[in-house]
């Protein structure tokens, strides 16, 4: 079983911030599991994050909570439940990464992220640098300071995986020993830009971190970060102290 059950329905994580688990889908030929972040804004107004499997039950629950108003599509991997939501919630705004070339094209959004929004007082967001080929935008829930991540750090659980698709996850670095940025994502990355963006996360202080895949992080944010970035961020740390000595006469 690589979800986690039960599905379809808000789980609740600090006040105002709740998480659906959804159903897997096939990603290379793997089943992965899903998650939703469900954000309740000051106005009573519902933010939805990497919309997930819809089902009466969360539709009700939703409806009961407020007003689902907007529907964050944190990178293009993240559409294949959206058409759905659009259905029953049609009067919501989608926010979506700039597209990628071919990639977007065909999804119908209302706004580009990496500006300003209506929510950017209680949702900060940050567009991960350091890559040509893929976009992620990241979030963080300053009330509850959580952040939200898509698929730029996961955590499989190895026990819920299928024997076969263990030694895959545990190459892939995101097998719950250490769950990390996956390898192949890792390589779409250059060390320069994707540096500053991670210090910008670790300098929100975040307390826990909510993954679309995988076990979340509820505690120690920022040393998880640490952790799984310590030599990019050492790069970074070795470069500065190297340009603080070629300033010095």
């Amino acid at each position: 079983m690589t979800t986690y059950p039960p599905l379809g329905t808000l789980k609740p994580v600090d006040e105002g911030i709740w998480i659906v688990d959804g159903p897997a889908v096939i990603c290379r030929r793997m089943p992965i599991s899903t998650r939703a972040s469900v954000v309740q804004l000051a106005d009573g107004g519902l933010w939805v994050h990497s919309p997930t499997g819809l089902c009466e039950g969360l539709i009700a629950e939703l409806n009961a909570l407020g007003e689902v108003q907007h529907l964050v599509l944190p990178n293009w991997d993240h559409t294949v439940f959206l058409e759905g939501w659009r259905e029953v919630f049609p009067a919501a705004r989608v926010w979506a990464v700039p597209p990628e070339g071919a990639r977007g094209v065909g999804v119908a959004y209302d706004f580009e992220l990496g500006g300003e929004t209506p929510w950017s007082h209680e949702i900060a967001h940050l567009i991960v640098g350091g890559s040509k080929r893929y976009r992620e935008a990241v979030f963080h829930h300053r009330a509850s300071s959580t952040l939200i991540v898509a698929d730029l750090i996961q955590n499989f659980d190895t026990a819920r995986l299928p024997v076969w698709m263990r030694p895959l996850i545990w190459l892939a670095g995101t097998d719950d020993s250490a769950g990390g940025m996956p390898y192949l994502m890792r390589r779409r990355y250059r060390n320069a830009g994707l540096a500053p963006s991670v210090e910008h996360m670790i300098d929100w202080r975040p307390r826990r971190i909510i993954l679309s895949h995988g076990g979340c992080f509820e505690t120690g944010a920022v040393r998880e970060l640490e952790r799984i970035f310590k030599k990019l961020l050492h790069e970074r740390q070795w470069s500065r102290a190297m340009e603080e000595m070629d300033r010095k006469p």
